[in-house]
């Protein structure tokens, strides 16, 4: 078995951490990286001493909240805004980070891992977020899509998605 890139190896870690999600719409997970150490890990739920969503429904469903969109809408938080707390929680610098998360953040993640000085972004699936896009753009972050060994991407349930696009196996 060939050993696995940089890339390789966080991704496959923020796809067994997304394991955790609570998240009836998506499992999502995310790994903050520095110098090839693991600083924290999120996956999306709701915040601590509150009903799993499995318990008590999801929210935007309820609401016929369309993905992407009033992200404020919802019970949980998400995998990469977990990740910054985590670290923040426990005292961890997060300036100079690489975030791998297996879906391309939202405008409102993008904006929290900048301030958290993250500065490459690793995601596997893509998500309808243009601002998201725009805004790390402007900060001169460009995130890289993940591309699967093999050229499949699949999926939390093992279905496959879109093929990938880029990948850095120097890291």
């Amino acid at each position: 078995m060939p050993r696995p890139s940089w890339d390789e190896y966080f991704m496959a870690i923020a796809e067994q951490v997304s394991g955790r999600s609570t998240c009836l719409r998506r499992a999502t997970g995310a790994v903050l990286v520095k110098d090839k150490r693991i600083l924290a890990t999120g996956y999306n739920g709701v915040p601590k001493g509150l009903a799993h969503c499995e318990e008590v429904g999801c929210l935007r469903e309820q609401r016929h909240i369309p993905s992407g969109s009033h992200h404020e809408l919802c019970r949980g938080i998400h995998a990469e805004q977990n990740a910054v707390i985590q670290a923040a929680k426990h005292g961890i610098a997060m300036d100079g980070a690489t975030a791998y998360c297996t879906h391309q953040p939202c405008v409102l993640c993008a904006k929290i891992l900048l301030n958290a000085g993250v500065v490459d972004i690793v995601f596997r699936e893509p998500y309808p977020d243009p601002l998201s896009e725009e805004l790390l753009a402007e900060a001169g972050l460009v995130p890289r899509r993940f591309a699967v060994p093999g050229g499949v991407n699949t999926g939390a349930a093992g279905r496959p998605a879109s093929t990938a696009l880029a990948s850095d196996e120097s890291r």
